[in-house]
């Protein structure tokens, strides 16, 4: 059987709208019988209660805007078309008591299928709302979604680094044992043979057990600070802090949660930690100079020096001679503050800048001491310096 395609405007326009209604629905149900693909365009609404009442038969409407008065070419499948008779008139300026009077006169089978029109385009737009709403904040999750994964990411980077420079250290420490290890069996081979001065073995052994020694009170001296300090409480967004288990100081980027655990910014490194594992860092408004420290020679333009100078200078990118030139400034400022020591970043690169550093270092007269960064300080990128 052949296709076909019928194409009709305003089916039975032009006569009585009853008999008009009745033949074209006699029509179309036929041409539907016969199984042709029919598309018509109607008024008439018996034709719409047609097309909602017969299974095989749609409704379309093409959108109208009461505002421009215009078709928006917006094709609705499933709704049926209203024609907006009276809403038009009154955006055309017919007198309201014209439009009331005519609307009066419908049957109330007509007003009960204008409200369905009307129900029907609210309910439309509603659920085109929530389409939208919907689509919006499933954006907005995947976005979220998208940061969250990039932090994670981010962290766990962090990590692994960490975890990298750990095993180099003690990589390192293990080389350093075994050169130790290796020097002393040396120097005992060469006593055994006699040619070994037992003098400067013992000597060697004396500065061998200081340096472990050493090593010990720094580690005990660390436990019992972590141990012993007072647990920082009312912790504010924006308070500097120190990082015990990382000896890292940052600043607090969340309050304690029910755990106590906090969001600490150190440097580009962002890490939730224990408030237990933190030490509060008073940030004072004055400070007592040092005696013989001439007072004008601490404050610029109204402001203490001590309230604005870093515990930190950073020197990555610098030549030696202008790495040193920052620096020798930036002691004098930090002394005549009454810091009591600072860090010296200068990376690892070469060495060139570090051995520029620590021989300027070791000439300064208000350095008590100075050595490189442990682990969790910036190992061998940084210098820590303590002033006398």
């Amino acid at each position: 059987m052949p296709q076909f395609l019928i194409l009709i405007d305003e089916l039975c326009a032009g006569t009585d709208p009853k008999e008009g209604a009745a033949l074209a629905q006699s029509i179309l149900d036929r041409l539907h019988t016969l199984d042709v693909r029919t598309m018509a365009t109607t008024h008439y609404s018996e034709l719409k209660v047609y097309a909602l009442s017969t299974e095989g038969v749609e409704n379309a409407s093409c959108e109208f805007s009461l505002e421009t008065l215009s078709p928006t070419y917006h094709l609705i499948i499933g709704v049926p078309g209203k024609s907006n008779a009276f809403a038009i008139s009154s955006k055309l300026g017919i007198p309201a008591d014209l439009i009331e009077d005519a609307q009066g006169r419908l049957s109330e089978d007509d007003k009960s299928f204008e409200d369905l029109m009307v129900d029907l385009e609210q309910k439309r737009h509603q659920v085109e709302q929530d389409a939208a709403e919907a689509a919006a904040a499933l954006k907005e999750a995947e976005s979220k979604l998208a940061n969250a994964t990039a932090k994670e990411e981010k962290i766990k980077s962090q990590r692994e680094e960490l975890i990298r420079q750990a095993h180099e250290d003690a990589a390192a420490i293990l080389q350093e044992a075994k050169d130790i290890a290796d020097e002393a069996i040396r120097d005992f081979n060469k006593f055994g043979k006699g040619g070994g001065n037992i003098s400067a073995m013992e000597a060697k052994r004396q500065a061998l057990g200081q340096g472990v020694n050493k090593s010990k009170s720094k580690a005990k001296a660390k436990q019992e600070v972590q141990e012993n300090h007072n647990v920082p409480t009312n912790l504010r967004v924006g308070d500097k802090v120190k990082v015990l288990s990382m000896n890292l100081t940052g600043n607090v980027c969340t309050v304690p949660n029910a755990k106590g655990d906090v969001t600490v910014q150190m440097g580009i490194m962002k890490s939730t930690v224990n408030i237990k594992d933190l030490v509060l860092i008073e940030e004072e408004d004055k400070f007592v100079p040092k005696k013989g420290t001439r007072v004008k020679n601490m404050t610029y333009g109204g402001f203490n020096k001590a309230a604005s100078i870093s515990p930190e200078i950073n020197l990555l990118g610098c030549t030696v001679d202008e790495g040193i030139a920052k620096l020798e400034k930036y002691l004098d400022d930090a002394y005549i503050s009454h810091l009591t020591s600072v860090r010296v970043v200068h990376g690892k690169g070469t060495g060139a800048l570090r051995a520029g550093v620590q021989q300027y270092l070791r000439k300064c007269k208000n350095v008590a001491e100075f050595h490189l960064g442990e682990f969790g300080e910036g190992d061998a990128g940084v210098t820590i310096v303590t002033f006398k």
